[in-house]
């Protein structure tokens, strides 16, 4: 009964602000454009269609507003309006009350509220769709008394989640069937996505593994601030960490009064992310500017505070190679080594024109070059290129189109920050260091210490295998196989021979064209 109520909610909400006339709109077949004509009598439907999706999105609730959020980062799918307007959601959401996250809490540990803190905010100090947190203080392993934050997970968010998903599904379902370009735009797609990263923010067990592996990335660093995680005091609804202390990122001025070099920390923050991608292939994917604070302790003054890893991203060796190749590309304004690039990663129909794609991105890039270099966007380079390669049905792949969303929000955040941010100057070192160790011996080495377990494994073997085998066939036929088993062998000596010299000749040749790529490269 219920779920029939929610549907019927929803089926309201869309009349309301006119989404049936969005959907029918869109159909080609006169017919049904005079239906939405006629339907729309008596509604006020002057707003534009990007703000009454986002309206109703907002009405439907914290679901449907996560949904048009994850929807506003497939700018290859959307039309730029909607991708736009989408853009502005934000989950606002009241907090639940501190007795019902407390009652989370002590049903997760089975233990009251007053064996595991030494004290407990009741009130949050921030509140989303999903969870909120609290403040506490807590005696860790050495005994020592720390001040902690405390995530708990909205009670009943699951079930809440499960049943509108299903909605979502079904009303995927009817625009894959009914819509002129439901097959490309691919909704069940884009719902399973979403279910997938909602899920993931619904586990912060998970949460927290991703926010300990950032937090070991980033060690090395000295740019970043990742919370230590409370691993006895981990559950998928309840998540405590340390508790970080600094000055929101979006407080400018505040960050100036206190002696915080500005176009640091934004070149800083680039940094951040671009070790991220290029090195480790492991980065935050949710970086907007209520996720990151500047420290102003005297210990680690200056350096970005990251929270919130509910959603991180991941790249494969071919997708960080697919990047690096795309942006070098893109800067010498090689655009039939981009549209080679999209051909051989496989997300292109091996028929596509090489000369149309080329001739197509060239005309979406070439405006970008009568700017400086400091006024590109990478991300919108990036998006562009997605969009662009829509019409020739392009598969993109959802890492890409997240990370795609990231770099702008850190490219945003950077330039907030410092209008003169040069950020193709602050990536550049990063894409050449990676370019160099695809092509130079640290790759080889890599790739050899990687097959090692498998030589080891392997070659005691040998003796006692190629033993087995003379032996059994100089039984056989002992002067005939012997002759053709020692003939073999003289073969095979010079074959390993020339393997040899040919190993030699291409370390040399490595070793010259390290040389060649540093001096012409870039």
């Amino acid at each position: 009964m219920r779920r029939v109520l929610r549907a019927a909610y929803i089926v309201w909400v869309a009349l309301r602000y006119g989404l049936d006339e969005l959907v029918l709109t869109s159909f080609q077949h006169p017919g049904l454009r005079l239906f939405a004509r006629i339907a729309s009598i008596g509604r006020d439907l002057s707003a534009p269609r990007g703000q009454r999706l986002r309206e109703a999105l907002q009405k439907l609730g914290p679901i449907f507003v996560k949904f048009g959020q994850v929807l506003s980062t497939r700018r290859d799918l959307l039309p730029a309006d909607l991708a736009d307007e989408l853009a502005l959601l934000q989950d606002r959401v009241p907090p639940f009350p501190g007795g019902e996250a407390i009652a989370s809490i002590e049903r997760a540990f089975r233990r009251p509220i007053g064996e595991l803190f030494t004290s407990f905010e009741r009130e949050p100090v921030a509140s989303a769709s999903i969870a909120q947190v609290h403040f506490a203080t807590l005696v860790d392993k050495n005994g020592r008394e720390r001040e902690a934050a405390v995530k708990v997970l909205r009670p009943g968010m699951l079930k809440v989640i499960d049943q509108d998903l299903a909605l979502i599904r079904m009303m995927a379902g009817w625009v894959e069937r009914l819509a002129p370009d439901g097959k490309r735009l691919k909704p069940r797609e884009v719902v399973a996505e979403f279910d997938k990263y909602l899920h993931d923010e619904l586990d912060l067990v998970r949460e927290a593994a991703s926010a300990a592996q950032l937090r070991r990335n980033m060690a090395d660093l000295g740019l970043v601030l990742i919370p230590e995680m409370f691993w006895d005091l981990i559950r998928p609804e309840v998540m405590v960490m340390e508790r970080m202390k600094g000055v929101p990122i979006s407080q400018v001025e505040r960050l100036r009064e206190a002696g915080v070099d500005i176009p640091k920390l934004a070149r800083d923050g680039v940094t951040i992310f671009f070790t991220q991608v290029f090195r480790d292939g492991f980065f935050h994917a949710d970086m907007h500017p209520g996720n990151i604070m500047v420290s102003v302790d005297p210990a680690t003054f200056g350096r970005y505070i990251s929270l919130d890893f509910g959603i991180v991203g991941t790249l494969t060796e071919y997708d960080k190679e697919y990047l690096a190749q795309n942006f070098t590309a893109f800067f010498r304004r090689d655009y039939k080594r981009v549209a080679e690039l999209h051909v051989e990663s496989g997300w292109v129909p091996g028929d596509t024109r090489i000369d149309e794609l080329e001739s197509a991105i060239r005309s979406v890039c070439e405006p970008y070059f009568d700017r400086p270099l400091k006024d590109i966007s990478l991300g919108m380079v990036l998006m562009r290129l997605f969009q662009t390669s829509r019409r020739f049905n392009v598969e993109i792949q959802p890492q890409l189109v997240l990370l795609q969303k990231t770099l702008l929000n850190i490219e945003g955040l950077g330039r907030e920050l410092d209008p003169e941010l040069d950020l193709w100057s602050t990536a550049k070192p990063f894409l050449e260091r990676w370019m160099l160790d695809q092509v130079g011996p640290k790759r080889l080495w890599r790739e050899l210490r990687q097959q090692a377990p498998y030589y080891a494994r392997m070659l005691p073997d040998l003796p006692r295998l190629w033993h087995e085998y003379l032996r059994q066939h100089t039984r056989e036929a002992p002067d005939a196989e012997l002759r053709l088993l020692l003939a073999e062998q003289r073969r095979t000596n010079r074959l390993l021979q020339a393997l040899l010299y040919g190993a030699i000749g291409f370390v040399l040749g490595l070793i010259v064209m390290q040389i060649l790529v540093r001096v012409l490269l870039f």
